[in-house]
């Protein structure tokens, strides 16, 4: 019995290892056989902005009983006071299917996915005022995968609603409030153009105490002399854009660096060559490096991600020279859904929840004095 033990132990290991090997040769194939849409796109039809004054149409606002964004983990004392901004926190992907290329609204996965982010994320932010995240009709995760035609469609769809509950959301705001606006991974796609094309050289930039546009690569030269915010220089600083991308060590960057890579700015320049943002959220500067002892609090996660328990010290943080924010080891208690090349991506913001929130309180106080 302990042979035959043993040999189902050792085969487990070559079908482990044979896999592992599978997935660094067709790993890329392979997730877009399995996650790309075979289905036929079907535009979406515009939404009005009355459509978001219904509280369905959000998982967060400041009215909703049992705000998700409310959420604090175990061992973390509150916060005693509370800032006046209103945040506009944009989810990541949570739409995993290859059936369509647009999430419907009442997908009911999708929307747990959704308010589990909100919860370990936006949440990062409840301490600087009322958070506002919206429903929208996300592009599928495999629209990531693929360059065709359908993909782009997908994001512009996803965008418009976005574009339009930020319509509702400043409607519903007063007029002199200061904003913070947050996204992560796809969130931070429709956030980078929200900036471009409803913010930069409006009114309502005067607004914008920070801009955290998290989990997706952003370039210096492509990217941010369109934003009409600049990029924090210091950890102080107001109305600037933070960006960053966590790897554990040692870390493969090649899918989003190829990614990177391979693609145009908005307005045609190139990103190949150009530097990548990287704002340290521990120290609140780019390109900078802090020890773990500087960390002000970690989420650690449980396995079914719905809550989680706080640690001070737990993770350190630099800016590698590529533009990527380098985080150590793999941190203990942190192993599931961590993506091929110790890519962190899922933890971008709990990995520094505390750092963040600290960052954020700043921030709005610069720019309330600046006031």
């Amino acid at each position: 019995m302990a042979r035959k033990f043993l040999y189902v132990i050792a085969f487990l290991i070559v079908l482990a290892v044979a896999g592992a090997l599978a997935y660094r040769m067709f790993g890329p194939q392979l997730m877009r056989i399995a996650m790309v849409p075979s289905a036929e796109f079907i535009e979406q039809k515009p939404m009005p902005a009355s459509a978001w004054a219904d509280k369905k149409m959000w998982f967060a606002r400041p009215d909703i009983p049992g705000n998700p964004a409310l959420w604090t983990p175990d061992g973390y004392k509150a916060d005693t006071a509370k800032g006046d901004a209103a945040v506009f926190f944009i989810h990541p992907t949570s739409y995993l299917d290859r059936f369509a290329w647009n999430a419907p609204l009442d997908d009911a996965e999708a929307n747990d996915r959704a308010l589990l982010f909100i919860r370990g994320q936006a949440s990062a932010f409840n301490g600087v005022g009322e958070i506002w995240a919206p429903r929208y009709r996300q592009a599928t995760f495999g629209a990531f995968l693929t360059g065709q035609k359908e993909s782009q469609l997908a994001l512009n769809a996803a965008y418009a609603d976005v574009n339009t509950a930020w319509d509702a959301f400043v409607a519903s705001i007063p007029a002199d409030k200061p904003i913070i606006l947050a996204a992560h991974s796809q969130g931070s796609v429709h956030l980078l153009r929200l900036l471009r094309e409803r913010i930069a050289g409006q009114s309502i930039a005067k607004r914008i105490a920070a801009a955290y546009v998290v989990g997706w690569p952003v370039s210096m030269t492509a990217d941010v002399p369109t934003l009409g915010l600049p990029a924090c220089a210091t950890a102080d600083q107001s109305s600037c854009v933070l960006s960053w991308q966590s790897f554990a060590e040692p870390a493969d960057m090649t899918q989003v660096q190829t990614a990177y890579d391979v693609s145009t700015g908005p307005t045609g320049v190139k990103r190949r060559g150009t530097k990548i943002l990287c704002t340290n959220p521990i120290t609140g500067t780019p390109g900078s490096a802090a020890p773990a002892s500087a960390n002000k609090g970690t989420i650690v996660p449980s396995l079914d991600m719905k809550t989680g328990t706080f640690e001070v010290g737990a993770v350190p943080a630099r800016c590698s020279p590529t533009g990527f924010l380098l985080i150590g080891p793999a941190p203990e208690g942190i192993g599931t859904y961590v993506l091929p090349g110790n890519n962190y991506h899922v933890f971008d913001y709990s990995l520094f929840w505390a750092d963040i929130r600290a960052d954020a309180a700043r921030r709005l106080a610069t720019f309330e004095g600046r006031k």
